[in-house]
Protein backbone atom coordinates (compact mmCIF):
# COMPACT_ATOMS: atom_id res chain seq x y z
CA UNK A 1 0.00 0.00 0.00
CA UNK A 2 1.06 3.29 -0.92
CA UNK A 3 1.54 5.73 1.99
CA UNK A 4 2.46 9.74 1.50
CA UNK A 5 3.19 11.35 4.30
CA UNK A 6 3.91 15.19 4.57
CA UNK A 7 5.38 17.45 7.29
CA UNK A 8 7.16 20.47 7.97
CA UNK A 9 4.56 22.96 7.79
CA UNK A 10 3.61 25.70 10.25
CA UNK A 11 2.97 29.31 10.84
CA UNK A 12 5.64 31.35 9.64
CA UNK A 13 6.12 35.67 8.82
CA UNK A 14 6.67 37.01 5.27
CA UNK A 15 9.88 37.00 4.11
CA UNK A 16 10.13 33.34 6.33
CA UNK A 17 11.36 30.31 5.31
CA UNK A 18 9.86 26.53 5.68
CA UNK A 19 11.72 22.99 4.77
CA UNK A 20 8.85 19.96 4.21
CA UNK A 21 9.04 16.45 3.64
CA UNK A 22 7.34 13.93 2.32
CA UNK A 23 8.06 10.51 3.20
CA UNK A 24 7.05 7.36 0.70
CA UNK A 25 6.82 3.92 0.99
CA UNK A 26 5.05 0.90 -1.19
CA UNK A 27 6.56 2.25 -4.14
CA UNK A 28 9.93 1.98 -5.76
CA UNK A 29 10.96 5.42 -5.06
CA UNK A 30 14.01 5.79 -7.36
CA UNK A 31 12.43 5.36 -10.49
CA UNK A 32 9.29 7.97 -9.85
CA UNK A 33 9.55 11.78 -10.64
CA UNK A 34 7.85 13.33 -7.09
CA UNK A 35 5.97 16.68 -7.35
CA UNK A 36 5.00 19.12 -5.01
CA UNK A 37 1.28 20.28 -4.79
CA UNK A 38 -0.77 22.63 -2.97
CA UNK A 39 -4.58 23.41 -1.96
CA UNK A 40 -6.65 26.28 -0.49
CA UNK A 41 -10.13 26.49 0.22
CA UNK A 42 -12.66 26.52 -2.96
CA UNK A 43 -9.75 26.32 -5.48
CA UNK A 44 -8.36 23.39 -7.03
CA UNK A 45 -4.91 21.73 -6.32
CA UNK A 46 -2.20 23.13 -7.93
CA UNK A 47 1.42 21.63 -8.93
CA UNK A 48 4.29 23.57 -7.29
CA UNK A 49 7.67 21.86 -8.23
CA UNK A 50 8.22 18.42 -9.67
CA UNK A 51 11.89 16.80 -9.74
CA UNK A 52 12.30 13.94 -12.02
CA UNK A 53 13.88 10.63 -11.17
CA UNK A 54 17.34 12.11 -12.41
CA UNK A 55 17.09 14.87 -10.38
CA UNK A 56 15.47 17.10 -12.86
CA UNK A 57 13.49 20.00 -11.64
CA UNK A 58 10.86 22.65 -12.57
CA UNK A 59 8.36 25.21 -10.60
CA UNK A 60 5.28 26.62 -10.85
CA UNK A 61 5.89 30.39 -12.15
CA UNK A 62 4.86 31.86 -8.28
CA UNK A 63 7.70 30.20 -7.07
CA UNK A 64 10.79 29.90 -9.13
CA UNK A 65 13.27 31.54 -7.90
CA UNK A 66 12.24 31.15 -4.25
CA UNK A 67 11.18 27.33 -3.58
CA UNK A 68 13.63 24.25 -3.88
CA UNK A 69 12.69 20.80 -4.63
CA UNK A 70 14.94 18.10 -3.63
CA UNK A 71 15.29 14.52 -3.03
CA UNK A 72 17.35 11.98 -1.30
CA UNK A 73 16.41 8.28 -2.49
CA UNK A 74 17.90 6.85 -0.03
CA UNK A 75 15.52 8.01 2.58
CA UNK A 76 12.53 8.15 0.22
CA UNK A 77 12.11 11.38 1.03
CA UNK A 78 11.24 14.55 -1.23
CA UNK A 79 11.90 18.13 -0.26
CA UNK A 80 10.39 21.48 -0.33
CA UNK A 81 12.75 24.16 0.75
CA UNK A 82 10.49 27.13 0.49
CA UNK A 83 12.69 30.63 1.07
CA UNK A 84 10.59 34.54 0.71
CA UNK A 85 7.13 33.22 1.51
CA UNK A 86 4.38 35.20 0.80
CA UNK A 87 0.97 35.12 2.20
CA UNK A 88 -0.41 33.72 -0.98
CA UNK A 89 1.83 30.64 -0.40
CA UNK A 90 -0.69 30.04 2.69
CA UNK A 91 -2.14 26.45 1.48
CA UNK A 92 -2.15 23.15 2.39
CA UNK A 93 0.94 20.92 0.80
CA UNK A 94 0.94 17.42 -0.52
CA UNK A 95 2.93 15.65 -2.38
CA UNK A 96 2.62 12.53 -4.89
CA UNK A 97 3.61 10.92 -8.18
CA UNK A 98 2.85 13.21 -10.98
CA UNK A 99 0.18 11.73 -13.53
CA UNK A 100 -0.01 8.43 -11.60
CA UNK A 101 -1.74 9.85 -8.63
CA UNK A 102 -1.62 7.73 -5.23
CA UNK A 103 -3.97 8.49 -2.58
CA UNK A 104 -3.26 11.68 -1.27
CA UNK A 105 -1.80 12.37 2.50
CA UNK A 106 -3.01 14.28 4.95
CA UNK A 107 -0.82 17.52 3.61
CA UNK A 108 0.63 19.94 5.72
CA UNK A 109 -0.46 23.21 6.36
CA UNK A 110 1.59 26.36 6.02
CA UNK A 111 0.56 29.54 6.76
CA UNK A 112 2.44 32.97 5.77
CA UNK A 113 1.25 35.57 8.10
CA UNK A 114 2.31 38.60 10.30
Amino acid sequence: QVQLVESGGGLVQPGGSLRLSCAASGIIFSINAMGWYRQTPGKQRELVAVISNGGSTSYAASVKGRFTISRDNAKRTVYLQMNSLKPEDTAVYYCNVPLVFYSWGQGTQVTVSS
